[in-house]
């Protein structure tokens, strides 16, 4: 596998990191050929949401949300980004994943979450949060983009 990471000092706005993150992910996945090892996009840092709208949502859900959309389905990509506390934002959740189809049906929702800050209530509606429950230890926030070669 090879392991590209990004510092554990990314900060920004968790939809605009997002969208970088995204069209990084998808200039590696348009490198890979069959046979080459999966890539690994790892990332830390603190992410900042400006709350719009009346939802429940925490920096890596919105992170993950965001990412989900900006690769609209993009083959071979899986995602997840979680605090270390297994708390994102004020919910009881430690973030999200992705994949290829997560958000396949769910593009009008998975926006209009967006723009109520209501990842949680779409990830919690779908089932893909991340649950751990308190950890006690608040390292740093957690992503990683794994990307698949094509199989032929």
């Amino acid at each position: 596998m090879t392991v590209e990471i990004l510092g554990d000092r990314v900060e920004g706005e968790a939809r605009d990191v997002a969208a970088d993150q995204a069209a990084l992910a998808r200039t590696r996945a348009a490198a890979l050929r069959p046979g080459d090892a999966p890539h690994l996009i790892l990332s830390g840092g603190e992410l900042t949401v400006t709350r719009r709208g009346k939802g429940v949502g925490g920096p890596n859900a919105e992170f993950i949300l965001a990412l989900g959309l900006a690769l609209q389905g993009a083959p071979r990509i899986h995602a997840l980004s979680c605090d270390t506390d297994g708390v994102d934002g004020a919910a009881e959740v430690a973030g999200a994943v992705i994949g290829p189809a997560t958000l396949a049906g769910h593009e009008a929702a998975a926006r209009t979450a967006l723009a109520e800050n209501d990842a949680h209530g779409f990830f919690g509606r779908i089932g893909a949060q991340v649950v751990t429950g308190p950890t006690l230890t608040n390292v740093n926030d957690f992503r990683a983009i794994l990307i698949l070669p094509p199989t032929a």
